[in-house]
């Protein structure tokens, strides 16, 4: 099989990761299927030092700008040449012989656009990692969710997420996708910066009339908040100001204004709930959200015109329900129940 992707990680001083975690990364990854490639987001830790001196056989794409992990990908990806992207984190170590299942999926099915690998926390091997597990999905009123977590509720890793299934997003922890398909759907949106920026991407591989799978031949584990720490007032306003433009980016017409009436009322809460916890910074955040949503409303409702928008009802990994009710009211603590 010869060399047909480029397994490309963005760094932003992520030094002690990479001193971490990227001989591993080496060692597991058959040379003969992929390479290894690294867009520097323009660190200030030594990063770019270390990898010229100690690894000069990675191709290492150098940006002027920190431009988040949406911008950095968008303009690194344009320099490197390959048939697939896999798109990796730092903060992850993978297993062995990792990339030979995602890779050989992709090459047999040319319907899937998108697949990723399963996701175990790296500090707590037999439970899932939070930011992706086993394949992410979303439910009407635009709350993701993955197979094997719900909110803060984590599940053990027992083998009942073991088979190759359909969803609506993979992680951008280790995204694979085909590289012309990453940029004729416009690639990731810069004007999220971070967070939520893939399940954006996946949703309009969707629209384009691809596949998103998990693949958990494939396994890797993730260290997680390697660029911002999992509690952090600015990750809750990117999450919360992205997760709007998510919904009104593409959702179709007929249920978008319904859903984002929803949305405010149960965000609030959130909002509430985070005071009485003594969260104040947090909750501070979700208001700056809304304004900064708010302010770019009409530059989302443009790119609403771009998108091509499926029913929901076609849209593979959108649960008809409202993961809310069902965690916080119907006490559901696993995906499976609330698929039941």
């Amino acid at each position: 099989m010869p060399v047909s992707t480029a397994i490309v990680i963005l760094n932003w001083n992520g030094e002690k990761f990479l001193r971490k975690f990227l001989p591993t990364l080496i060692s597991n990854t058959d040379a003969e299927i992929a390479r290894i490639c690294i867009i520097d987001n323009a660190s200030t830790d030594g990063s770019v030092d270390f990898l010229s001196k100690q690894f000069p056989q990675i191709q290492l794409v150098r940006l002027d700008n920190n431009y988040g992990f949406a911008g950095g990908y968008n303009r690194g990806l344009k320099e490197i040449d390959a048939k697939y992207f896999m798109l990796l984190n730092s903060d992850v170590e993978v297993g062995k012989d990792w990339i030979s299942p995602l890779v050989e999926l992709m090459e047999n099915e040319p319907t899937i656009g998108i697949c990723g690998s399963k996701l175990l926390d790296y500090n707590n091997r037999g439970k899932f990692e939070y930011a992706g597990a086993a394949g992410g999905y979303i439910d009407k009123y635009g709350y993701p969710f993955c197979r094997g977590r719900l909110f803060e509720s984590i599940e053990e890793d027992n083998g009942q997420h073991d088979s190759l299934s359909d969803c609506l997003w993979i992680s951008g922890a280790a995204l694979f996708i085909r590289s012309k398909l990453f940029f004729d759907v416009g690639g990731f949106d810069d004007d999220f910066f971070a967070h939520q920026e893939e399940i954006d991407l996946c949703w309009r591989v969707q629209n384009f009339g691809y596949r998103v799978v998990c693949e958990p031949k494939s396994t890797i584990y993730h260290v997680g908040g390697g660029a911002l720490p999992k509690s952090n007032p600015f990750k809750t306003y990117l999450n919360f100001r992205n997760n709007l433009y998510l919904v009104l980016k593409n959702l179709p017409n007929k249920e978008v204004g319904r859903v984002l009436f929803v949305r405010f009322f149960l965000d609030m809460v959130a909002a509430v709930r985070m005071i009485f916890q003594g969260n104040f910074m947090e909750c501070h955040a979700v208001f700056r959200a809304y304004g900064a949503f708010l302010k770019n409303k009409g530059k989302m409702k443009q790119k609403r015109l771009i998108v091509k928008r499926k029913p929901s009802s076609e849209i593979i990994g959108m649960y008809c329900g409202s993961i809310v009710f069902k965690h916080f009211i119907g006490k559901k603590k696993t995906s499976d129940e609330i698929f039941r």
